[in-house]
């Protein structure tokens, strides 16, 4: 069965976006990173710089932290969802309508998991080491003042991982989560590109 979604989680700085905008090309299909983040801007009220934080990252690298920061998110009553819940909420509704409205590319907010039960997804991890991902960290996002780039990428990671673990209760980057998992240090995006495309469409 030809797959009509692909979904693509990844560590930071291994090139999933990059990835991303090459199968969108390629198959002629939308693609969607930051536009999830305009639409659940529009449907919560929430500025664009908590929901592009809060939508993928936990608030914290520590795990009790971070569900303490949950129940206690600011406007979050008994019985009411928290910001991050809610934020979490608008964008399975928004990736589960952009799935059903045509093919598309997916990039991040556990959108694997959130299509879980569709036929028609491919879903792809992409990690790699540490220096290849500092290096691309570096050309494309520059240094940031207090934070070293090894800083950075632990970080990120750990925040992406203690998010997905939280909503999904699954371990991210977990290869039984994944059709294909590929090491983009030594598989070059576009060559990963083609082999996708060519899996997709089989």
């Amino acid at each position: 069965m030809t797959k009509r979604i692909i979904t693509i989680s990844r560590q930071f700085g291994a090139g999933g976006r990059t990835l991303g905008k090459l199968l969108s090309d390629k198959l002629q299909v939308p693609f969607y990173d930051s536009e999830i983040i305009e639409h659940a801007v529009a449907e919560t009220g929430f500025s664009p710089e908590f929901v592009r934080e809060a939508g993928e990252y936990a608030s914290t690298t520590h795990s009790f932290l971070f569900n303490l920061a949950l129940s206690h998110s600011v406007s979050a009553g008994p019985g009411e969802m928290s910001n991050y819940d809610k934020i979490y909420v608008a964008q399975a509704r928004i990736i589960r309508d952009l799935a059903e409205k045509s093919p598309c590319v997916i990039v991040g907010r556990c959108a694997d998991y959130i299509l879980r039960e569709r036929d028609d997804v491919f879903s792809v991890f992409i990690h790699a080491d540490d220096a290849f991902r500092a290096k691309h960290v570096l050309e494309i996002y520059g240094e940031v003042e207090g934070k070293t780039i090894e800083e950075r990428l632990e970080e990120k990671d750990k925040k992406r991982s203690l998010y997905y673990r939280h909503y999904t209760d699954r371990e991210w980057g977990d290869l039984q989560n994944y059709d294909l998992t590929f090491n983009s240090a030594k598989i070059p995006v576009e060559m990963a590109c083609e082999w996708i495309a060519q899996a997709v469409s089989g």
